[in-house]
């Protein structure tokens, strides 16, 4: 009888760029299934040709290389390793996604409302001036008092468990500060007492312990926003231009 080789499991690296909350996502989403993977660090201002290859329509970082397949888009990634690597050896890999499918949606739901209703005004806010400031700011306050009554009760969005909501609301817990603090507060979005159980939520997001290994260092950070600002800054003039 002829014995059966085990056949070695797809390499799985990540492209990613320091500073990046959307790459942090697929850090922790790969951590918490116990996948093994390997980092390949983007300098953005000089993209290589592995990153133009794989992702030739944003160029930008995460990608994620599993094998011979190419993975774009923070979040659609995370689907992607929850749906791929579904139990570890020893069949205990946690779900990102609930499995129910009313639930699942859900999840999915407050993710877009997190990016489009919170994050995309938030660094919008952050970079522009004047009028334009003032009403991204109350778009973005009106959005995360939204988002602050569905953590009511909750330690996560999901219930105890780290989960899909949590990864696309990373930008909140620990980026939010850098960005106000490099912007010299011209934009305060979570003033004292204000947002209670997100407070509480951020507090619990970079304190877990797979989280926080995965986090950029704080001060590598502003100082990181602080040397790109003026480019931030001119990029949002420019969109404001064609619009």
């Amino acid at each position: 009888m002829s014995q059966q080789t085990a056949q070695a499991p797809a390499p799985v690296r990540l492209i990613t760029a320091f500073g990046s909350p959307f790459a942090h996502r697929v850090e922790v989403a790969l951590t918490l299934k116990g996948v093994p993977y390997e980092l390949l660090v983007e300098d953005l201002a000089n993209k290589s040709d592995l990153l133009l290859a794989h992702n030739p329509v944003h160029q930008s970082v995460p990608v994620l290389l599993h094998g011979d397949r190419a993975v774009c888009e923070s979040l659609l990634i995370v689907e992607y390793v929850d749906k791929a690597f579904h139990d570890d050896d020893e069949g205990r890999a946690p779900r990102l996604l609930p499995a129910d499918h009313y639930d699942r949606a859900t999840a999915r739901f407050w993710a877009d409302f997190i990016a489009n209703k919170c994050l995309k005004p938030l660094w919008q806010a952050m970079w522009t001036d004047g009028e334009e400031q003032a009403r991204l700011t109350r778009e973005t306050k009106e959005s995360l008092g939204i988002l602050d009554a569905q953590l009511e009760g909750k330690r996560f969005f999901g219930g105890d468990a780290l989960g899909f909501v949590d990864l696309a609301a990373c930008k909140l817990a620990h980026w939010l500060g850098v960005l106000e603090e490099v912007t010299g507060g011209g934009v305060r979005l979570m003033k004292d007492g204000e947002y209670p159980a997100l407070r509480r939520w951020a507090k619990e997001y970079t304190s877990d312990e797979v989280v926080s290994r995965s986090l950029p260092d704080r001060d590598e950070l502003v100082a990181y926003f602080t040397k790109n600002k003026e480019r931030y800054r001119s990029s949002m003039v420019k969109a404001a231009a064609v619009q």
